[in-house]
Parts: structure tokens; C-alpha cells; sequence
């Protein structure tokens, strides 16, 4: 049961670093006190890469455009994590092996899935910001996913062994 309470403070923490744009697909909704917290989650994660792109007026005015519409698709792939995330709690204490080869099939895709939406806003990037800035920034990101990451493996316990 520890590890199951485990596992459901890392979705919700992962949810406050991954969904930072909610605010895009809840725009019609009341502001909640998660969507507060996302808000700021989102605003904190803009200032990080604000004061470490350390952009001119001309940068900043292309590259923000082009950032936000990346965090809006890396919000649903992060979203899918969340939901994958979620399944395997509540798979967890039960889990059969159909459920471990749908998870895995899951993990799977998202895992493709990141490397070509990195590549994909690539040039996007390159078009607004010098080759050097465009490095910065995907380091940044880089970093970003690398401490959710450790969080997860650090909190997610493995899948029961077999009886």
C-alpha cells in the first residue's frame, strides 16, 4: 500500500510539471486551484527558460510563439504519460500480463513519440534562434525531462514479481 501511495504522489506531481498547458485546453473552465498551481507550474518553467536563453527583444519576440505552441504538444504526450502513469496504479497490486503487455506497449510509443516531436520543432527553432541559442534551449529541456524522470524511477516501484 506504501508503494501505491508512492506511486499516486508522482502522478500528481508529475501532473504539476507535465501539464503546465492545461490552460490552453481549459480556457472555458473555471479557474480551480489546480488550474492556479498549473498556471504557476507553466509561468515558472516560461522564467526558468527566460532567464537562461537570456534572448533580445527580436529572439524573444520569435522564439515565444514557436515555445508555446512545443509545450502545447508536449503537454499531450506528457498527458499520455500521466495517463499511463495512472493505469499502472491501478494496475498495480493485480497485475496480469495482458496489462503489463498493454503498458509496455503504451511506454513503447510515448517513448517513440518524444524524439520525433523533439525533431519535428528542430527547424522551427532553428528558424527563430541561432544555432547556439537553439542548442541552449533543447539542453534546457533536456534537463527538465531528465529530473521528472528521475523522480518517476525514483518513486515508481517496480511491477510485482510473479507468486
Amino acid at each position: 500500500m506504501r508503494n501505491r501511495k508512492r506511486v499516486v504522489l508522482v502522478v500528481m506531481v508529475l501532473a504539476v510539471f507535465v501539464i503546465g498547458a492545461a490552460t490552453a485546453l481549459a480556457q472555458d473552465a473555471p479557474a480551480d486551484n489546480m488550474q492556479i498551481v498549473l498556471e504557476k507550474v507553466r509561468a515558472d518553467k516560461k522564467l526558468l527558460v527566460a532567464e537562461n536563453m537570456q534572448l533580445n527583444e527580436a529572439e524573444a519576440r520569435a522564439f515565444w510563439p514557436v515555445y508555446e505552441r512545443y509545450q502545447d504538444e508536449l503537454f499531450l504526450l506528457r498527458m499520455r504519460t500521466v495517463k499511463l502513469i495512472r493505469d499502472y496504479v491501478a494496475a498495480y497490486e493485480k497485475m496480469t500480463d495482458d496489462t503489463a503487455n498493454k503498458l509496455l506497449d503504451e511506454y513503447m510509443t510515448i517513448e517513440k513519440l518524444g524524439p520525433k516531436l523533439r525533431q519535428a520543432y528542430l527547424p522551427k527553432f532553428r528558424k527563430v534562434l541561432s544555432p547556439v541559442k537553439t542548442a541552449r534551449y533543447y539542453q534546457l529541456e533536456n534537463k527538465i525531462q531528465a529530473a521528472v524522470m528521475y523522480e518517476l524511477a525514483r518513486n515508481i516501484p517496480l511491477v510485482k514479481a510473479a507468486e
